[in-house]
């Protein structure tokens, strides 16, 4: 009587089994036609390219202080004389270098009424020396030890500021390039996986980094530079 009723069950259950296999397999077909249908490979191209700066903006700040506002003022005038002339001896023309605004500071009034000792009155003058002789600038930031021995004390000098400002002369070169390079790519996977290459399905052009040529420290206080694109592209697969 038990095996009576085990039979049908065995039976009950396997029909169950093999719907449900069959149901599998009608989903995985229909994964695997989705994706027949709609093949594509997505691929990245660089670009690279090697510059250098074509423009150098070098600040000299220098400072002096004291009790009596017109003896502190007449040293910044000295220490203004010998900073133009040191950039005249380095070779810069008269447009290649213009006067920032003078900074007073009297730390007497109220904004410094909490700090003691010290001179009262504090004057920073601002140079900008801004050309495109970047070999020059640079051989002046070496020379600056001749400023110093003179008596001009700079204050927080940080260096010139290196600036590349031909990227439109070598975008399009370089957005050819990076797409010939995920062409590359792409007929490589397309090669391997069986299927022919089709035409681009979506093309996203990335923005242009200008880096350190080494990648190392602060991009704009090196001369030397990289500039880099990475296009991705979707190919259709056939």
């Amino acid at each position: 009587m038990a095996n009576e009723k085990l039979i049908p069950a065995l039976v009950f259950g396997g029909l169950i089994a093999a719907g449900l296999v069959g149901s599998g397999a009608l989903i995985g077909q229909g994964v695997v036609n989705a994706r027949v249908g709609d093949r594509s490979v997505s691929v990245r191209g660089l670009a690279e390219r090697n510059v250098k700066a074509d423009l150098a903006v070098l600040p000299l700040r220098f400072t002096a202080s004291g009790d009596v506002l017109s003896d502190v003022q007449a040293r910044v005038d000295g220490d203004l004389a010998i900073v133009r002339s040191f950039l005249t001896a380095q070779g810069y023309p008269a447009n290649a270098v213009s006067l920032g605004r003078l900074e007073v500071a009297d730390t007497q009034s109220r904004e410094y009424a909490n700090q003691n000792g010290g001179p009262r009155f504090i004057l920073a003058q601002t140079v900008i020396v801004r050309t495109t002789d970047v070999d020059r600038v640079q051989a002046t930031t070496r020379a600056l030890n001749d400023l110093v021995r003179q008596g001009v004390v700079l204050q927080d000098f940080t260096g010139p500021t290196y600036v590349f400002t031909k990227l439109n002369a070598v975008r399009p070169a370089m957005i050819a390039e990076a797409t010939a390079a995920a062409r590359t790519g792409a007929e490589r996977f397309a090669q391997d996986s069986g299927a022919p290459l089709g035409p681009i399905r979506q093309a996203t052009q990335g923005s242009f980094e200008i880096l350190a040529r080494d990648e190392i420290g602060d991009e704009s206080q090196s001369p030397d530079k990289k500039v880099r694109v990475v296009t991705t592209i979707s190919y259709r697969l056939r």
